[in-house]
Protein backbone atom coordinates (compact mmCIF):
# COMPACT_ATOMS: atom_id res chain seq x y z
CA UNK A 1 0.00 0.00 0.00
CA UNK A 2 3.09 2.37 -0.11
CA UNK A 3 3.59 5.06 2.89
CA UNK A 4 0.89 5.78 4.85
CA UNK A 5 -1.42 8.95 4.55
CA UNK A 6 -1.75 9.67 8.25
CA UNK A 7 0.13 7.90 11.01
CA UNK A 8 -2.28 7.65 14.49
CA UNK A 9 -1.98 6.32 17.95
CA UNK A 10 -4.07 3.08 16.95
CA UNK A 11 -4.31 2.85 13.20
CA UNK A 12 -2.41 4.66 9.93
CA UNK A 13 -4.50 5.16 6.79
CA UNK A 14 -3.61 4.89 3.22
CA UNK A 15 -4.99 5.60 -0.14
CA UNK A 16 -5.20 3.19 -2.47
CA UNK A 17 -6.92 3.33 -5.59
CA UNK A 18 -9.05 6.59 -4.54
CA UNK A 19 -9.74 5.14 -1.53
CA UNK A 20 -8.27 5.58 1.84
CA UNK A 21 -7.82 2.45 3.71
CA UNK A 22 -7.51 2.63 7.33
CA UNK A 23 -5.34 -0.22 8.85
CA UNK A 24 -5.49 -0.64 12.69
CA UNK A 25 -2.83 -1.78 15.20
CA UNK A 26 -2.30 -5.13 16.47
CA UNK A 27 -2.61 -4.55 19.55
CA UNK A 28 -6.55 -3.40 19.82
CA UNK A 29 -9.87 -5.40 20.43
CA UNK A 30 -11.33 -7.58 17.28
CA UNK A 31 -13.96 -5.41 17.11
CA UNK A 32 -12.41 -2.02 17.04
CA UNK A 33 -12.71 -1.87 13.07
CA UNK A 34 -16.66 -3.04 13.37
CA UNK A 35 -17.36 -0.88 15.96
CA UNK A 36 -15.92 2.02 14.41
CA UNK A 37 -17.37 1.98 11.33
CA UNK A 38 -20.82 1.11 12.84
CA UNK A 39 -20.78 4.77 14.70
CA UNK A 40 -18.95 6.67 11.61
CA UNK A 41 -22.00 5.30 9.33
CA UNK A 42 -24.16 6.36 12.39
CA UNK A 43 -23.10 9.68 12.25
CA UNK A 44 -23.41 9.68 7.62
CA UNK A 45 -26.99 8.81 8.67
CA UNK A 46 -27.96 11.52 10.92
CA UNK A 47 -26.65 14.01 7.98
CA UNK A 48 -23.06 14.81 9.59
CA UNK A 49 -20.38 15.05 6.72
CA UNK A 50 -18.01 12.24 7.35
CA UNK A 51 -16.51 9.76 5.00
CA UNK A 52 -18.73 7.14 3.68
CA UNK A 53 -17.76 3.42 4.63
CA UNK A 54 -17.38 1.14 1.94
CA UNK A 55 -16.06 -1.92 3.57
CA UNK A 56 -14.57 -3.50 7.13
CA UNK A 57 -12.08 -5.98 6.24
CA UNK A 58 -9.29 -7.42 6.60
CA UNK A 59 -5.52 -5.82 5.47
CA UNK A 60 -2.59 -7.95 5.78
CA UNK A 61 -4.20 -10.03 8.98
CA UNK A 62 -5.05 -6.86 10.60
CA UNK A 63 -8.51 -4.84 10.95
CA UNK A 64 -9.13 -2.28 8.28
CA UNK A 65 -12.04 0.27 7.00
CA UNK A 66 -12.31 1.04 3.36
CA UNK A 67 -14.08 4.60 3.29
CA UNK A 68 -14.51 7.29 0.78
CA UNK A 69 -11.08 8.98 0.37
CA UNK A 70 -11.50 12.86 0.85
CA UNK A 71 -8.23 14.75 -0.88
CA UNK A 72 -7.79 18.21 1.82
CA UNK A 73 -6.26 19.63 4.65
CA UNK A 74 -6.78 19.62 8.11
CA UNK A 75 -8.34 22.51 10.06
CA UNK A 76 -5.43 22.17 12.22
CA UNK A 77 -2.82 22.47 9.43
CA UNK A 78 -4.48 25.39 7.74
CA UNK A 79 -4.72 27.11 11.37
CA UNK A 80 -0.65 25.98 11.30
CA UNK A 81 0.03 28.03 7.90
CA UNK A 82 -2.30 30.56 8.78
CA UNK A 83 -1.63 31.51 12.60
CA UNK A 84 -3.65 35.01 12.48
CA UNK A 85 -6.37 33.42 11.62
CA UNK A 86 -7.06 31.13 14.93
CA UNK A 87 -10.23 32.77 15.93
CA UNK A 88 -12.09 31.77 12.16
CA UNK A 89 -10.97 28.36 12.13
CA UNK A 90 -11.79 27.50 15.94
CA UNK A 91 -15.48 29.52 15.24
CA UNK A 92 -15.63 26.85 12.40
CA UNK A 93 -14.53 23.63 14.15
CA UNK A 94 -16.91 24.57 17.14
CA UNK A 95 -20.32 25.56 14.65
CA UNK A 96 -19.31 22.12 13.46
CA UNK A 97 -18.99 20.69 17.03
CA UNK A 98 -22.66 22.09 17.69
CA UNK A 99 -24.39 20.80 14.95
CA UNK A 100 -23.36 17.47 16.20
CA UNK A 101 -24.57 17.99 19.65
CA UNK A 102 -27.84 19.16 18.54
CA UNK A 103 -28.39 15.38 17.41
CA UNK A 104 -30.39 12.82 19.49
CA UNK A 105 -28.07 10.17 19.89
CA UNK A 106 -29.54 6.44 20.01
CA UNK A 107 -27.80 3.03 19.59
CA UNK A 108 -24.27 3.88 19.69
CA UNK A 109 -21.97 3.47 22.83
CA UNK A 110 -23.47 5.39 26.34
CA UNK A 111 -20.82 7.70 27.28
CA UNK A 112 -21.36 6.76 31.10
CA UNK A 113 -20.52 3.44 30.32
CA UNK A 114 -17.19 4.30 28.15
CA UNK A 115 -15.89 6.33 30.76
CA UNK A 116 -16.52 3.51 33.65
CA UNK A 117 -14.86 0.93 31.54
CA UNK A 118 -11.92 3.47 30.88
CA UNK A 119 -11.47 5.02 34.60
CA UNK A 120 -11.48 1.66 35.52
CA UNK A 121 -8.50 0.18 33.57
CA UNK A 122 -6.90 3.87 33.97
CA UNK A 123 -3.67 3.09 35.54
CA UNK A 124 -2.12 4.89 38.00
CA UNK A 125 -5.20 5.66 40.07
CA UNK A 126 -5.36 3.14 42.98
CA UNK A 127 -8.92 1.44 44.09
CA UNK A 128 -10.13 5.30 46.47
CA UNK A 129 -9.91 7.37 43.29
CA UNK A 130 -11.11 5.27 40.85
CA UNK A 131 -14.65 4.65 43.69
CA UNK A 132 -14.87 8.55 43.76
CA UNK A 133 -14.23 9.33 40.24
CA UNK A 134 -17.14 6.61 39.54
CA UNK A 135 -18.86 8.26 42.04
CA UNK A 136 -18.90 11.57 40.60
CA UNK A 137 -19.53 10.27 36.94
CA UNK A 138 -22.84 9.03 38.58
CA UNK A 139 -23.79 12.14 40.41
CA UNK A 140 -23.48 14.08 36.57
CA UNK A 141 -26.32 15.12 34.71
CA UNK A 142 -26.60 12.71 31.86
CA UNK A 143 -27.98 13.66 28.41
CA UNK A 144 -28.33 11.83 24.74
CA UNK A 145 -26.70 13.84 22.70
CA UNK A 146 -23.92 12.67 20.02
CA UNK A 147 -20.64 13.21 21.13
CA UNK A 148 -17.75 12.19 18.95
CA UNK A 149 -15.24 11.76 21.53
CA UNK A 150 -11.77 13.12 20.33
CA UNK A 151 -12.88 16.68 18.50
CA UNK A 152 -10.20 18.80 17.71
CA UNK A 153 -9.17 20.29 14.53
CA UNK A 154 -6.84 17.87 13.45
CA UNK A 155 -9.68 15.70 12.82
CA UNK A 156 -11.34 18.21 10.67
CA UNK A 157 -10.75 17.87 7.25
CA UNK A 158 -11.64 20.46 4.72
CA UNK A 159 -12.06 19.66 0.85
CA UNK A 160 -13.82 21.59 -1.86
CA UNK A 161 -16.84 20.18 -0.55
CA UNK A 162 -17.04 21.26 3.29
CA UNK A 163 -15.60 19.89 6.10
CA UNK A 164 -15.64 16.27 6.97
CA UNK A 165 -15.22 15.27 10.66
CA UNK A 166 -12.99 12.01 10.71
CA UNK A 167 -12.05 9.39 13.41
CA UNK A 168 -15.30 8.48 15.26
CA UNK A 169 -13.92 5.51 17.73
CA UNK A 170 -14.53 7.38 20.70
CA UNK A 171 -17.93 8.23 19.82
CA UNK A 172 -20.78 8.09 22.44
CA UNK A 173 -24.40 9.28 23.45
CA UNK A 174 -24.19 11.50 26.31
CA UNK A 175 -23.69 15.20 27.89
CA UNK A 176 -21.68 17.65 25.20
CA UNK A 177 -20.33 19.43 28.28
CA UNK A 178 -18.36 16.33 28.81
CA UNK A 179 -16.94 16.44 24.81
CA UNK A 180 -15.93 19.97 25.20
CA UNK A 181 -14.01 19.68 28.16
CA UNK A 182 -12.27 16.87 26.36
CA UNK A 183 -11.79 19.12 23.53
CA UNK A 184 -10.30 21.62 25.72
CA UNK A 185 -7.78 18.85 27.54
CA UNK A 186 -6.45 18.12 24.03
CA UNK A 187 -5.48 21.67 23.19
CA UNK A 188 -4.50 22.86 26.61
CA UNK A 189 -1.62 20.15 26.21
CA UNK A 190 -0.14 22.33 23.31
CA UNK A 191 -1.51 25.77 23.83
CA UNK A 192 -3.64 27.46 26.62
CA UNK A 193 -4.14 30.19 24.59
CA UNK A 194 -6.06 28.01 21.81
CA UNK A 195 -7.31 25.57 24.38
CA UNK A 196 -9.03 29.02 25.93
CA UNK A 197 -9.94 30.42 22.88
CA UNK A 198 -11.97 27.62 22.22
CA UNK A 199 -13.63 27.28 25.48
CA UNK A 200 -14.45 30.92 25.50
CA UNK A 201 -16.15 30.63 22.15
CA UNK A 202 -17.80 27.33 22.53
CA UNK A 203 -19.63 28.80 25.48
CA UNK A 204 -20.47 32.19 23.93
CA UNK A 205 -21.75 30.40 20.83
CA UNK A 206 -23.67 27.20 23.08
CA UNK A 207 -25.12 29.07 25.83
CA UNK A 208 -22.84 26.48 28.38
CA UNK A 209 -21.62 27.37 31.26
CA UNK A 210 -17.64 27.26 31.77
CA UNK A 211 -18.04 26.07 34.85
CA UNK A 212 -20.52 23.67 33.94
CA UNK A 213 -17.99 22.19 31.37
CA UNK A 214 -14.71 22.29 33.73
CA UNK A 215 -17.03 20.10 36.19
CA UNK A 216 -15.97 17.18 34.21
CA UNK A 217 -12.18 17.80 34.45
CA UNK A 218 -11.00 15.38 36.51
CA UNK A 219 -13.56 12.60 35.40
CA UNK A 220 -11.87 12.97 31.59
CA UNK A 221 -8.45 13.33 32.80
CA UNK A 222 -8.76 10.27 34.44
CA UNK A 223 -10.50 8.69 31.38
CA UNK A 224 -7.33 9.81 29.63
CA UNK A 225 -4.93 8.06 31.12
CA UNK A 226 -6.15 4.59 29.79
CA UNK A 227 -4.92 5.60 26.65
CA UNK A 228 -1.78 6.02 26.95
CA UNK A 229 -0.76 7.99 24.92
CA UNK A 230 2.52 8.47 24.16
CA UNK A 231 2.84 12.51 23.19
CA UNK A 232 0.34 12.95 26.79
CA UNK A 233 2.17 13.65 29.89
CA UNK A 234 0.44 11.72 32.66
CA UNK A 235 1.48 13.77 35.62
CA UNK A 236 -0.32 16.51 33.86
CA UNK A 237 -3.25 14.31 33.80
CA UNK A 238 -2.96 12.57 36.95
CA UNK A 239 -2.53 16.57 38.66
CA UNK A 240 -5.77 17.43 37.18
CA UNK A 241 -7.35 14.71 38.71
CA UNK A 242 -5.62 15.39 42.34
CA UNK A 243 -6.86 18.87 42.03
CA UNK A 244 -10.29 17.12 42.46
CA UNK A 245 -9.47 15.02 45.32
Amino acid sequence: MGEPLAVGNTAKVYVVENKAVKVFNDNLPETESVNEAYKQKYAYSCGIRVPRVLDVTKQGGKQAIIMEYIRGETIGELLSCNPEQAEYYMSMSIDIQLRIHQIEGHSIELMSAKLTRQITQAPNLNHDWKAKLLEKLESMPMESRLCHGDYHIYNLLMSDKGVATIDWVDGSVGNPCADVYRTYLLYSQLSMSIADMYLQLYCKKSGLSRIDILEWAPIIAAARLSENVSSESSNRLLNIVKDYM
